[in-house]
């Protein structure tokens, strides 16, 4: 299929080959046809100057020497095409086209006419003969019908060729294009590519093989030294933040020691939250959490508010939810909690005091929507891991990463949109 891209159409490749063999062919009828036709012209021309000449040497050596003055004009009277005429002062043969009228066919017809010096009884004459090019038309006019007939069938075995046959020799290249479109790092395992014999798609064959091997063996390489080392850093970061707790309930610290502690104590939250988040992510593109059930949305909010109401008290931010029914889904439990999560942790973070958060739950959708800047966000690379539309927030960029890797998984849609000053997550089941 044809696609657009930045405005300009983009056509398939054999497409715009098949466009130049109908340009090239269509310059050739241009060029060629006229130079055939004007070629074809001269040759039958030369052809009725050589039968003119037949017709004056026939003249000359069989009935000019018998022939007097007064039986020229019971001569010329039977003898339609060749005349004696009066002398017309040229002593050199001359050889021309004229039109003479037809009485039969009442209607001017083409003639090649050669007129030729002619001394009869020792008095000058005009030798003309002429030979009718009616059939010379007739011939050229099949012959260009023949031409553009070819040119026709040209065309139609460019058609036939390109559609049918070129395809077929292309179709190992579109498939490998296939395949490599549906390709997806964290997903496919391996991609079967068509075995043929052409060389060159046999190299690309091998070459794409490779590279997605290469590629998926980085991948999965980063993925493992990612989940290994949120693991690894699970214990020394609790036991660092235990310490630092442990710490902060001393009362011999003065004002400056327990800012400078408390200061660490919420680094290593986030170092915390880094972590887990990063495990999450690990353990989401490993396909760990695989296990569904039915889980009401509704249940899980409501199970939840109480602690993200707490949460947006902090910004005296209003929380609004909107459910006239249980809404069920065919879900991990996890996955779903950790969304929800994610969802209300964006909209808190990225709220304005005395703002306001509306959830919306219908039976195909849950929206999140909030105030917050009054400028839609940049959607370039919203949901890219440690992507933030604020640099100066305080979150690791992964919320939105985490989201969107679960509505993957799920085989659902999110998108983004700003409305009403509001900014609004949606996702569609």
């Amino acid at each position: 299929m044809e696609q657009a891209t930045n405005g300009k159409l983009n056509k398939k490749l054999l497409q715009k080959i098949l466009n130049f063999y109908f340009i090239y062919a269509l310059i050739t009828l241009i060029v060629v046809g006229p130079i055939f036709y004007l070629v074809s012209n001269k040759l039958y021309e030369e052809e009725a100057d050589e039968d003119l000449h037949v017709l004056k040497e026939q003249f000359h050596a069989f009935t000019k020497d018998e022939l007097t003055i007064k039986e020229i004009d019971q001569w010329n009277k039977y003898n339609r095409d060749v005349k004696i005429e009066k002398f017309t002062g040229n002593l050199k043969d001359s050889l021309f086209n004229h039109s003479y009228y037809d009485a039969l066919n009442k209607d001017n017809e083409p003639f090649r006419v050669i007129n030729s010096p002619l001394k009869i009884e020792n008095k000058w004459f005009t030798f003309s003969a002429k030979i009718n090019m009616v059939e010379k038309e007739n011939l050229i006019g099949s012959t260009v019908i023949l031409f553009i007939s070819l040119l026709l069938l040209l065309f139609l075995g460019f058609f036939i060729i390109t559609k049918i046959i070129s395809s077929k020799l292309w179709l190992p290249f579109y498939k490998a294009l296939e395949k490599l479109e549906q390709f997806e790092i964290d997903k496919t395992t391996s991609v079967k590519l068509i075995e043929n014999t052409t060389e060159e798609f046999d190299r690309l064959n091998k070459v794409i093989i490779k590279l997605i091997n290469k590629n998926s063996s980085i991948y999965k390489s980063q993925k493992e030294f990612i989940e290994n080392a949120a693991h690894e850093l699970q214990t020394p970061i609790a036991i660092f933040k235990g310490k630092i707790e442990n710490i902060l309930q001393r009362k011999d610290l003065n004002e400056e020691q327990f800012k400078i502690i408390d200061d660490l104590n919420n680094t290593t939250s986030r170092l915390v939250k880094l972590n887990k988040n990063l495990l999450v992510l690990s353990k989401i593109e490993s396909n760990s959490y695989t296990e569904k059930q039915q889980v009401d949305l509704y249940d899980i909010i409501h199970n939840q508010i109480s602690f993200f109401k707490e949460q947006a008290n902090s910004k005296d931010i209003d929380i609004n939810i909107n459910c006239n029914e249980k809404v069920i889904v065919n879900a991990n439990p996890f996955l779903v909690e950790t969304l929800i999560n994610n969802l209300f942790i964006n909209t808190i973070n990225h709220n304005i005091n005395c703002g306001q958060i509306n959830v919306t739950i219908t039976s195909k959708a849950i929206l999140f929507s909030n105030t917050g800047v009054l400028l839609p966000l940049k959607t370039e690379k919203m949901f890219e891991r440690f992507s933030k539309s604020n640099p100066s927030s305080k979150g690791n960029g992964l919320g939105l990463s985490i989201i969107k890797k679960i509505v993957d998984a799920n085989n659902w849609s999110i998108k983004y949109s700003f409305d009403d000053s509001l900014h609004i997550f949606e996702v569609t089941f």
